[in-house]
């Protein structure tokens, strides 16, 4: 039986991953704190602390595949270190962040990346983690680079803030979407390709990217799978900053807006992916999904990302 090792495993993607594995056939082990979580059904947990001396000790025998998600630069070298002269394949779970344009829209695995000068950053650590892991583990590396992953559980709010505010109904301020695009995966696409590129042994970098929609197109398919009375309120990208809402993601933002400049970050060429026999569901099933994800937890939660109803009441009060 192949022997896969998650490194993480009870947090989003990770637990999906696993899952994916189990599914798969593979025995699956997944060390982890443990602390965002449990396992999934038929994989087994290690818990340890990766920080701490002996965490990898556990871990003993060869490995088919092991699956890596942090870009700490403590943990990436702590991983490769105990596991990477033990490993068939290797996956390092990157980000399209890595890049060092956003304004070249078509741009595939070849662009420039970011010099990586502070690893506090996150492209930077990004960059640094593929470097340190390709240096240890040579031609037995894939490196997925994922656009914004999502799904049902996404801890960050960034996709689900929208079919919650639409869900909700009423008048709805939404970035003014002319030249804008969106370009998702869905979690369990990609988990489920993470599974079979290592049973495969697909190796080199790969966009692992949805097709690039627009933002119009995608408030609209929001709007019908809701099915609520909504008005769609458009608004100008300086109005927005001049009310202090945000790009992307975080508390006050709108997220999934950025500034037109930035256009090639939601529009990254996707074809490495499909030929790696990386699959895309329709965008609806996903924006399906997600919503009842975010009824099931409450649409009107605390969230991570988005504005508060006190927020969004206070830009369209000024804009009358």
């Amino acid at each position: 039986m192949r022997r896969l090792l998650v490194l993480g495993g009870t947090g989003w993607l990770g637990a999906r991953v696993a899952r994916a594995a189990v599914a798969d056939g593979a025995e699956v082990v997944c060390l982890a704190r443990g602390e965002s979580g449990t396992v999934p059904d038929g994989a087994r947990l290690v818990r340890a602390d990766r920080r701490e001396p002996g965490a990898y000790d556990a871990l003993t025998g060869e490995w088919d595949e092991v699956v890596e998600i942090a870009y700490d630069p403590a943990l990436v070298a702590g991983a490769l270190d105990a596991l990477a002269d033990r490993a068939r394949h290797w996956t390092l779970v990157s980000s399209v962040s890595v890049y060092a344009r956003n304004d070249e829209p078509g741009a595939d695995e070849s662009a420039a990346l970011v010099e990586p000068r502070d690893l506090t950053q996150y492209p930077d650590a990004k960059v640094a983690a593929e470097q340190a892991t390709a240096a240890r583990v040579g031609d037995r590396l894939l490196l997925a680079r994922p656009g914004l992953i999502v799904g049902p559980g996404d801890p960050s709010d960034r996709f689900g803030y929208w079919p919650a505010r639409l869900h909700r109904g009423g008048r709805v301020v939404v970035p003014t979407p002319h030249g804008r695009h969106v370009q998702v995966i869905d979690v369990d696409d990609l988990a489920d390709w993470i599974v079979a590129a290592g049973r495969e042994r697909i190796t080199g970098a790969v966009n692992a990217v949805g097709e690039p929609v627009p933002l119009g197109d995608l408030l609209a398919d929001i709007r019908a799978v809701t099915g609520a009375d909504v008005e769609l309120v458009p608004v100008d990208d300086a109005t927005l900053l001049a009310h202090d809402v945000r790009y992307w993601a975080g508390p006050r933002s709108l997220p999934l807006w950025l500034p037109v400049a930035d256009a090639g970050f939601a529009r990254r060429d996707g074809s490495a992916y499909r030929a790696a026999g990386g699959t895309l569901r329709p965008l609806r099933d996903t924006v399906t999904r997600v919503l009842a994800d975010e009824v099931a937890r409450g649409v009107d939660r605390p969230r991570r990302s988005g504005l508060t109803a006190d927020e969004e009441r206070a830009v369209q009060r000024d804009l009358r």
